[in-house]
């Protein structure tokens, strides 16, 4: 007869496994719409949203600015899991996001390729996927970030969350940045995760694979008004080899291949030097 705490793991699977399982599908571009590499044959046609939760303090509030207000859970297992978030920031009072300024004058409309060219440099050094160091002035105030479990609205919000949700060691190594052609007023990502994301004492580990981030891009303002994620892999793989690293490559996939480095550089704007988008206006200040 099995013990209470395998019963304990047994409704923890269903729980966990449910919502992923059932998540509906996003038709995506085919691999050389958006970007080429040899690995990505075998990616599935159907992606996962990711999961951005934050913990609250016993009252219901949320901590003022060491974590992420999530606007509605959509399902119970996520609202239950979400009790079990730690960070590895809790010990400490300092902010790990003070220096970002939220409310920082906003970009020009650069146009899509020079935005995708600017997020592309930005990202490749900040991983602000795990890290939460988001450039804010490329982003609408409106911003949203949705999935059928996570519901939150604001770039602040975002940063703090998946400040919360990944270890410090986790990473966001990005293989491309690209104007998507089949979607309209779309900028993909296309990056490999890996490190642990923050739940249990310890953490769970995340085997790496393939995420693929939709940005739309508003067309009047040129500003990032909402993100999508996507997973390579379904959901049921991703949390059994986190569960039980022993099944990888035999039950689950194979981890994803390493990422191979790349040179990325800011892209120079209207003539100006390179670090910037207002490097224009600094050469003709003479600065």
């Amino acid at each position: 007869m099995a013990s209470y705490p395998h019963y304990f793991l047994i409704s923890f699977l269903l729980l966990a496994i449910a919502p992923l399982t059932s998540s509906f599908q996003v038709n995506r571009p085919s691999a050389k719409q958006v970007i080429s590499a040899p690995w990505r044959a075998s990616a599935k046609e159907s992606r996962y949203s990711l999961h951005i939760v934050a913990a609250t303090k016993d009252d219901g509030s949320s901590d003022n600015k060491m974590s992420s207000d999530v606007e509605e859970y959509r399902n119970a297992p996520t609202a239950f899991l979400a009790n079990f978030m730690q960070s590895d920031n809790e010990d400490t009072k300092v902010d790990p996001l003070a220096d970002i300024d939220f409310d920082a004058p906003k970009s020009p409309n650069l146009g899509l390729e020079v935005l995708a060219a600017v997020l592309d440099a930005e990202l490749y050094d900040k991983e602000w996927f795990v890290t939460g160091r988001v450039n804010p002035i490329y982003f609408d105030d409106k911003f949203q970030f949705q999935d059928p479990d996570v519901k939150l609205t604001g770039v602040e919000e975002y940063a703090r969350g998946v400040l919360k949700l990944f270890s410090a060691d986790s990473r966001a190594q990005i293989i491309s940045c690209v104007v998507n052609t089949t979607i309209s007023n779309t900028i993909t990502i296309t990056w490999r995760l890996s490190g642990r994301v923050n739940i249990g004492p310890k953490g769970l580990p995340i085997k790496p694979y393939i995420c693929y981030t939709d940005f739309t891009v508003d067309e009047e303002s040129g500003l990032v008004a909402f993100q999508e994620d996507k997973f390579d892999i379904p959901g049921w793989d991703i949390l059994l080899s986190a569960l039980f690293p022993f099944l990888i490559g035999k039950v689950t996939s194979e981890p994803a291949p390493e990422v191979e480095p790349r040179v990325v550089e800011m892209p120079v704007i209207s003539g100006g030097k390179k670090g910037g988008i207002f490097g224009g206006l600094f050469q003709q200040l003479g600065l």
